[in-house]
């Protein structure tokens, strides 16, 4: 599943990932293809484990030790940096071109070195500007990712600083290298919700005024419903659902895009109990047969078992990977819950996006 555009600036080519533990292998990315449009804000969601991290990692060469790209192609800046086996390629790509920003920003930061030393070594390292110049670019950048009176935190340690505020510094540090992708892997998930929002907010204007494309990691569709322009929502190794965010959010159409959006916080009433779909993720030591998410959908039909659906064009941004897009299928509808989200929504945030002005 792809995209017909010009301006592509990463294209996945059925991507596949393998993990050796002990004496079995983990099929952990089963078969993607998936292009990214240069300045877009593209979400991935989906439950832990589902491999959006892996999926990702596979673009800096940063999986771990006993995993490996073990079929596909990757291509960016005309080369297929899924052959790269070296650290020396990995660095043109790594950090310079397309950087990280991970969960726990203490994982990221020296806790023995100041904030603008740290800011400041990635600038001379990328872009060969002297001492003087990397201080003085550290010090805008530091301004650009909401830390106040910049010039005197330059020279504090990251202990000083709130998970917060060292998450934007992670942020600045990501800037520094110039990317031209920035992958936000769960940058939020250890922040309260106000943070959390700050930080989203964030990212939209820095990609907005970078110009740079952005990928962003999470279980929550809640958390990326102001800020995306397209999803791409995964389960077991795969992407099931592909389109713009108002057409995942008001038109979805695979049964497992239904269930984490019937779950959405937001929706719960009191006294109610929160939706939760039902059953586990299947093992990805065993082969996957027919439709993964069949046994824990309320949809299924016989073919669900037996073998995988493609995916079905909903509209030209638009597809989903399930037989109840068959022209052959029985007609279901979305659950109550989401049918009328839109207006839901509304009627909880009182304005027009999904929620709120996006």
């Amino acid at each position: 599943m792809t995209e017909s555009k010009n301006n592509i600036i990463l294209s996945v080519k059925d991507l596949q990932v393998e993990f050796k533990v002990r004496s079995r292998v983990l099929k952990a990315i089963r078969h993607i293809s998936m292009d990214f449009e240069e300045g877009k804000v593209v979400a991935i969601v989906g439950e832990s484990g589902s491999g959006k991290s892996v999926f990702t990692k596979t673009f800096t060469g940063m999986l771990d030790a006993n995993g490996a790209v073990t079929g596909g192609e990757i291509w960016f800046e005309g080369k297929d940096i899924a052959k790269y086996k070296t650290d020396e390629e990995w660095e043109q790509i790594r950090g310079k071109k397309i950087a990280t920003v991970f969960q726990d920003p203490m994982t990221s930061l020296n806790p023995v070195r100041t904030i603008g030393d740290q800011i400041s070594e990635v600038i001379i390292k990328h872009q060969g500007k002297s001492k003087d110049e990397a201080k003085k670019e550290a010090i805008e950048l530091m301004g650009k990712v909401g830390i106040k009176e910049p010039e005197r935190r330059f020279d504090e340690y990251p202990f000083m600083y709130s998970g917060g505020m060292r998450q934007r510094i992670v942020i600045a540090i990501a800037l520094a290298c110039h990317p031209k992708i920035l992958i936000c892997d769960e940058p939020t998930t250890a922040l309260d919700v106000t943070i959390q929002a700050q930080i989203i907010r964030l990212i939209k204007d820095l990609s907005n005024e970078y110009g740079f494309t952005t990928i962003y990691i999470t279980h929550d569709l809640g958390v990326v419903a102001n800020v995306a322009d397209v999803v791409a929502v995964m389960y077991a190794g795969q992407i099931i659902e592909y389109g713009s965010v108002n057409e995942i959010f008001y038109d979805p159409r695979h049964p497992y895009t239904w269930g984490l959006l019937s779950s959405l916080p937001q929706l719960g009433e009191k006294g109610k109990e929160l939706f939760a779909i039902r059953g586990t993720p299947p093992s990805l030591f065993e082969e996957v047969k027919g439709d993964a998410f069949a046994p824990r959908s309320n949809y299924a039909m016989k073919i669900d078992y037996e073998e995988e659906p493609p995916f079905f064009k909903v509209s030209d941004t638009h597809y989903a990977k399930t037989w109840l897009l068959d022209p052959r299928a029985p007609k279901v509808e979305a659950p109550e819950e989401i049918r009328n989200l839109h207006k839901r929504m509304q009627d909880l945030t009182g304005k027009g996006g999904v929620f709120g002005e996006r």
